[in-house]
């Protein structure tokens, strides 16, 4: 009994420290998470000497860089890097095995977008026209997250705060700005052919202030403009060698060197004049603005006693990436631009909001290979079409030609979907059919290694590239045999180049911290990008998303 006074004098002791620590460190009012499409992490070293103050520098001097981070699944894609972002899950969660996949259904499996849904029809743009994949002009379908299978830090907020937490997401691509802000967001806003749009998952109008943004007809007024490098022509020399290199693409109506003219290769605007722009760094600066209205309009980061997440998605350097290649002139040019407009928006933040309520995250969903053509003893490209011979040729040998026309499988990417009148025809179980595609296809030079469904969907353990692999394989959506290339081997026809295999030029990605609640400093540890939900839950305050495994990092 006489240590009583002693014990509640600790306990009062402790609960007025953990106040203490509470209130030193409150909520943010505003998170802002960055996602730069095709942004290897070696780019914020290469190109540091010349970025501006303000803009990627604020965070690396500022915040917490980690340095090592890696997406942790082998098909690394847009869809799918969008998607482990804010949810903490992979695909073998999540189901965004890829940007786009084949619906198992025969006879005629049929490509589906990782974020159609043609129930919620676009807002903000009159219907257009598209071919579909069997030749027929048909309505684009609607887009949604209904492909999505997990939730993220934003449907958390949601959930804890209801109306009070805002939630919402931009980009330039659909899937980047519908993927990162959730299921339960307020709205995820993206453009096409220079117009902000929406579904009607979302809402059936665009609010009044995106019309009038629409109305100014922003991505119009650059027609005929000439992209010319930001700093002398000899810096880029120095850093990312000559301007015109073999591999390089002439799309768009673009030369493969400075200057560009953005105008599509038309004189009048069209849709070739929209592809071209989405190439140019102007298509940042929409963006931008777009986040500017967003965030002035719905009132986000108001001092309300719930944060408010707005997740932004920068996409023209895939465009321009996958156009030029990691050691282009172009690339260098976009990144050292968008770190002026990064520098713009956080100014915003500032007066707006005020950077000490605020906490920005800045990452990317892939990284990128180099062209074959710098490196071509090293690499090289492939062909589907090589692959079904091979594969089908064995089959063949193995089992015996099929009869009426029928085909063993349908190819989806690397992987192969098989066919079940094929199956039923031969009398074959579908694991001995697997299994010889899967030789086959790993006697092929540029073939790492194959896998079968039987094998990524059994507990056995694999090597490493097979467990990368299984966090990218979804068993109702993923083909029954997928096969991995050999680094520095893309499977795109010349010119440009690609992403999408579980190396460190795909997977290295940058991961940054600035602002409230984060401790600035350098970390060379290695982490995953599947860190970063539970890592901002906490900080938060909510639960991380459901089934997220990844580590809290501070």
């Amino acid at each position: 009994m006489m240590h009583l006074p002693f014990l509640r004098s600790a306990l009062i002791s402790l609960l007025l420290v953990l106040k203490a620590g509470a209130e030193a460190t409150p909520l943010p009012r505003l998170v802002v998470v960055i996602s730069v499409d095709q942004m290897r992490a070696d780019y914020l070293a290469r190109f540091r000497p010349h970025f501006g103050p303000g803009g990627f520098n604020l965070l690396l001097e500022q915040g917490a860089n980690f340095t090592d981070c890696h997406y942790r699944h082998a098909i690394t894609k847009t869809g799918p890097g969008h998607a482990v972002i804010l949810s903490g899950v992979h695909a073998n969660i999540h189901g965004i095995i890829a940007n786009e996949w084949l619906l198992r259904e025969w006879p005629a499996p049929e490509q589906v977008n990782c974020v159609e849904d043609r129930d919620s029809a676009l807002v903000g743009q009159a219907p257009r026209a598209v071919r579909s994949p069997g030749g027929v002009l048909e309505a684009k379908a609607g887009r949604s997250p209904r492909h999505y299978l997990a939730p993220t830090v934003g449907d958390q907020l949601k959930l804890r705060h209801g109306a009070r937490a805002k939630v919402f997401g931009v980009a330039d691509k659909d899937r980047a700005a519908i993927l990162m802000s959730g299921k339960l967001a307020d709205g995820a806003y993206w453009t096409e052919e220079g117009r902000v749009v929406t579904s009607t998952y979302y809402r059936p109008e665009l609010p009044a202030y995106l019309t009038a943004f629409n109305a100014e007809q922003r991505a119009e007024q650059l027609h005929g403009r000439e992209w010319t490098r930001l700093l002398a022509p000899a810096i880029y020399d120095s850093i990312q060698g000559p301007d015109d290199a073999p591999g390089e693409s002439a799309a768009v109506g673009f030369t493969r060197t400075f200057p560009k003219r953005i105008d599509g290769g038309q004189a009048q605007i069209g849709k070739d004049y929209y592809e071209a722009f989405d190439h140019t760094p102007w298509n940042n600066d929409l963006v931008a603005d777009l986040a500017r209205a967003v965030i002035a309009q719905e009132r986000l980061g108001e001092a309300d006693g719930a944060p408010d997440l707005l997740a932004v998605g920068f996409s023209q350097p895939d465009k321009i990436g996958h156009a030029y290649g990691p050691d282009s002139h172009e690339i260098m040019d976009s990144i050292l631009r968008l770190d002026r407009t990064l520098a713009g928006l956080f100014r915003f933040l500032d007066e707006k909001i005020g950077l000490a309520h605020c906490t920005i995250v800045l990452t990317a969903d892939h990284g990128a290979a180099p062209l074959p053509e710098r490196n071509p003893s090293q690499g090289g490209r492939v062909r589907g079409a090589d692959f079904d011979r091979v594969a089908f040729a064995a089959l063949d040998r193995r089992f015996g030609a099929l009869a009426d026309h029928e085909r063993w499988a349908v190819r989806d990417g690397l992987g192969y979907h098989l066919n079940p009148a094929a199956l039923a025809q031969k009398q074959l179980a579908p694991a001995a059919v697997e299994e010889a595609i899967r030789v086959a296809l790993a006697e092929i030079p540029a073939v790492a290694a194959a896998y079968t469904r039987t094998q990524l969907t059994s507990p056995a353990p694999l090597d490493a590239i097979g467990e990368a692999l299984r966090l990218s394989y979804y068993p109702p959506r993923s083909p029954d045999v997928l096969a991995v290339l050999k680094p520095f081997f893309i499977d795109r026809a010349a010119p440009g180049t690609t992403h999408g295999t579980p190396y460190d030029y795909d997977n290295h990605v940058p991961l940054v911290w600035y602002g409230a609640g984060v401790k600035p400093g350098m970390n060379p540890e290695r982490v995953g990008v599947d860190d970063l939900a539970p890592t901002l839950a906490r900080l938060l305050g909510v639960p991380a998303p459901p089934q997220a495994t990844g580590r809290i990092l501070f």
